[in-house]
């Protein structure tokens, strides 16, 4: 961890002029094998994909504010805008506590109704990508709250209306995730920041595709 944060310290100082920043995490789903994630940062777009350029990737035009899922092998891309909420309970009371990690980390626990639902670390760092993460989960909000409201009753979770749609980006005003745990069991790990020339191919939608807009 002292490695990272003299890694993150002294990436603050890099150039930002025509480049993009890179981040690479270690994602694992319960009971499933650790897999890579690489999410890559502009002022105007955001990509999340497994580190292959020619691969399935998701997109986010932070400008226009819509979410694109690039499918390239089934030549589609599925197009998620932002949609309307429902008014929040009125007994909707989740609890975010905050406490010091180490070297200027901040420690959070997320909990609804007693129940852990995100724990992790962040620091302030990199705040336009947190910013960036912070904005996928807000135009992809609505569809998450209809699938939860579709999904069967034992399968609602206030965890999942909590982490994915009313408090969706609270942890991330916190700063750049360096560690997640959800009450699912899945986990995210940072393990490394980079900058590197901007390559502009990487965040357009490969032309042909057929466009399906994702209800919301």
């Amino acid at each position: 961890m002292k490695a990272l944060f003299g890694l993150l310290a002294l990436c603050a100082g890099c150039a930002q002029a025509a480049d993009m920043m890179v981040l690479r995490y270690t994602d694992q789903d319960p009971g499933d094998p650790p897999y890579p994630t690489r999410i890559l940062v502009t002022p105007d777009f955001m990509r999340m994909d497994s580190g292959e350029d020619a691969g399935d990737f998701t997109l986010l035009d932070r400008r226009r504010r819509v979410v694109v899922n690039v499918m390239p092998d089934s030549r589609l891309a599925m197009v998620f805008a932002p949609g309307a909420l429902p008014p929040k309970p009125a007994d909707w009371a989740p609890r975010l506590e905050v406490g010091e990690a180490a070297r200027g980390g901040r420690r959070f626990t997320l909990t609804v109704n007693g129940v852990v639902c995100r724990e992790g670390v962040a620091v302030r760092h990199a705040m336009d990508a947190a910013r960036a993460m912070a904005e996928l989960k807000a135009i992809l909000a609505a569809t998450q709250y209809r699938v939860w409201k579709d999904s069967p009753p034992d399968m609602q979770h206030d965890c999942d209306l909590a982490n994915q749609v009313w408090n969706a980006g609270d942890t991330l005003m916190l700063g750049l995730p360096l560690e997640e745990h959800e009450f699912t069991g899945r986990s995210r790990t940072l393990e490394s920041e980079t900058r590197q020339p901007l390559n502009p191919a990487l965040f357009r939608v490969p032309e042909g595709m057929a466009r399906i807009n994702a209800p919301s």
